[in-house]
């Protein structure tokens, strides 16, 4: 069973628990809840799709060796600085993200660089620090925070790079 094939079992578990559970508790089926969900899905689905189909358009523009030299299993602290500077400059939320990460992926890109990319987009995004972080919090806060938040993408970049190779032999699957 793949480890999509796992989740989802997982998941469908859970909610038929959750189903019986809220009904039983309840005395009635939760119509509106799933509803809700069913709605809230359909506002995400497209976002999703969206972002799976620029993710790999824009995987097609950059050539594969292209990628390959510069965020491959062999480029090393190179691929590390890179993801993490893209990550710190990339916009948007997690469904723009993990589909471009798993594409990325698909695509060969080694996975210290992506864990360095996923991090730098979560800890340290520049949109994020010039929007929110300096004006509500202000700048010797944000300035402390964003100059120490720098210092780990590389970090879980190269931990995640050794970790693979010792504990899964680098097999992607």
């Amino acid at each position: 069973m793949t480890t999509v094939g796992f989740v989802g079992a997982l998941f469908l578990v859970l909610f038929l628990s959750l189903v019986g559970l809220v009904t039983w508790k309840e005395s009635a089926f939760p119509w509106q809840d799933l509803r809700a969900g069913i709605m809230g899905f359909a506002r995400v689905m497209p976002l999703m799709l969206a972002a799976f189909c620029v993710a790999a358009l824009l995987t097609r523009l950059v050539p594969h060796d292209t990628l390959i030299r510069w965020l491959g299993e062999d480029s090393g602290w190179r691929g590390i600085g890179v993801a993490t500077l893209a990550g710190l400059l990339t916009p948007g939320g997690p469904f723009i993200q993990f589909p471009i990460v798993a594409t990325l992926y698909e695509r060969g890109v080694a996975v210290g660089p992506l864990a360095a990319y996923l991090s730098a987009w979560a800890l340290v995004g520049v949109h994020r620090l010039v929007m929110l972080e300096v004006p509500l919090l202000g700048w010797k806060f944000s300035v402390c925070r964003f100059g120490l938040s720098f210092l780990f993408p590389p970090v879980i970049g190269w931990l995640t790079h050794w970790a693979w190779h010792r504990w899964f032999d680098g097999r992607m699957s």
